[in-house]
């Protein structure tokens, strides 16, 4: 047997397999939304494709329709439309973090006692030297 058709034996024979794998991956996902669209219940916050987010009002499932509730406006659609269960992202104001990203002290009086650095005189400072600095050059 040439080289060659035993290579081209083994390319097909790994095509088909990632085929079959990719096959069976697809049918898992679309088995798990269809379960999450049928056990959709009334309060259920969810994102539509269209990204809709919205509150789950109503499920008409002879129909499979859904009703959600989008800040007042109540809409329908086909289960179809329904991409996932919708969770809201956690929001942290810059008010809250300094330049690092690290949280904020509670009382903005307190400095943080974790940070050696803060705390670390700087060298070759004096009290003199600093109240100098203070008072424009006078000394006290």
């Amino acid at each position: 047997m040439d080289p060659s058709y035993a290579m081209l034996i083994v390319m097909v024979v790994v095509i088909g397999g990632m085929m079959w794998w990719q096959s069976k991956k697809a049918k898992q996902q679309q088995a798990e939304k269809q379960d999450f669209r049928r056990n959709l219940k009334p309060g259920t916050e969810i994102i539509t494709i269209g990204q809709v987010i919205g509150k789950v009002v109503e499920v008409d499932e002879q129909y499979e329709e859904i009703v959600i509730d989008s800040e007042g406006s109540k809409m329908r659609f086909s289960f179809n439309a329904i991409a996932r269960e919708y969770t809201r992202p956690a929001y942290v104001s810059d008010d809250e973090v300094d330049e690092n990203g690290n949280p904020l002290p509670d009382n903005a009086d307190e400095t943080p006692t974790d940070d050696a650095e803060a705390q670390k005189p700087i060298e070759g400072v004096t009290a003199e030297a600093e109240t100098k600095s203070a008072d424009n050059g006078e000394t006290k």
